[in-house]
């Protein structure tokens, strides 16, 4: 079983990819978008979106991590996966999901799922670009107003040369409202010979069982749950290998925080720390009810170490081996 920690625009970055990482369970990262037009980026547009590049391409765990990229132009794409490659990425993501209105109109992510014809362009040209050792994988959802086309955008997708493909378990209409419809990916298995990861509504171990059941896929994807519940990967790899694990504490999970150097990042705004804290701490609600204590105590503040000093009288340090993993 492999878990994937899902590209989330604008909330899982490096810093939460590290943290994320360093609590277990994960066997890969995914970068959040790289939107491509018409230009081949430098070096320091890609080591801005995926620093892990500077450390072979892989979190400070040992997480390997791909960079995704969203865009139109099959050329564009490919010499940019190309580039992303050579810079050391852990192989390279198309963006066919994301559902956001600014990234439609300027026809990127879910929109290109009423194109399968373009969509095997982007993936086929990738494909060609990036040497056959690495994987070029997509993440597409079932489709964009309904999942009518659904079997015309998978059979593009394995046609074109895909390695894998994630399916989140929802068109683009149906957006983040529950639920996932993970029943309707077992159909879609029968025309693929490549490996598929399932993605949608998983929160809980039991949701993640539930999706193997009913999707038919071992390898899942991980994303709001995986914020809400930090060490949910750890979980439920020691569910599925009935291993013994002892979940983390509140305290546990404001120390990650800390230990994140989240506050260190000397190219953030000073609001930068105080606003991602909050951010997340309205995930970190659906589980922890200290959350919301915490987030009342921290709401008026904006300085960084203000939030910081805060958090360091309810931090507490799990036991970690030497790659920062929790291990009791």
């Amino acid at each position: 079983m492999k878990l994937v920690l899902a590209p989330m625009e604008g909330v899982v970055d490096f810093k939460m990819r590290q943290l994320l990482t360093d609590i277990g369970g994960f066997d890969l990262c995914v970068t959040e978008f790289i939107r491509v037009v018409d230009l081949t980026f430098p070096r320091r547009v890609f080591t801005r979106y995926c620093p892990e590049l500077l450390n072979e391409g892989k979190t400070r765990a040992g997480t390997p991590v791909r960079i995704q990229l969203l865009g139109q132009v099959p050329h564009a794409l490919a010499s940019n996966a190309r580039k992303a490659i050579m810079l050391g990425s852990h192989g390279i993501d198309l963006n066919f999901g994301c559902p956001a209105k600014t990234v439609n109109k300027s026809k990127g992510g879910a929109v290109l799922l009423k194109e399968p014809e373009l969509m095997y362009q982007i993936i086929k040209a990738v494909r060609e670009a990036v040497p056959s050792e690495h994987q070029v994988s997509a993440k597409i959802r079932l489709g964009f107003d309904d999942d009518s086309n659904s079997t015309e955008i998978i059979d593009a997708v394995q046609s074109a040369g895909a390695s894998s493909l994630a399916i989140h378990a929802r068109t683009k209409r149906d957006g983040y409202k529950p639920p996932a419809y993970w029943e309707k990916i077992p159909p879609l298995l029968k025309r693929l010979s490549i490996p598929v990861v399932a993605n949608g509504e998983i929160w809980q171990v039991e949701d993640a069982l539930l999706c193997q059941q009913r999707s038919g896929c071992e390898d899942l994807m991980l994303g709001r749950g995986a914020l809400a519940t930090p060490d949910l990967a750890a979980k439920i790899k020691a569910k599925v290998n009935n291993e013994y694990y002892e979940p983390l504490q509140w305290e546990h999970i404001i120390y990650h925080i800390i230990h994140s150097s989240m506050h260190q990042d000397p190219t953030a705004s000073e609001k930068y720390f105080s606003s991602r804290t909050k951010q997340w701490l309205g995930y970190l609600k659906h589980q922890y009810p200290q959350a919301h204590h915490l987030f009342d105590e921290i709401k008026t503040f904006k300085a960084k170490q203000d939030v910081v000093n805060v958090l360091e009288k309810y931090a507490k340090q799990p036991s970690l081996d030497s790659n920062h993993t929790v291990i009791a």
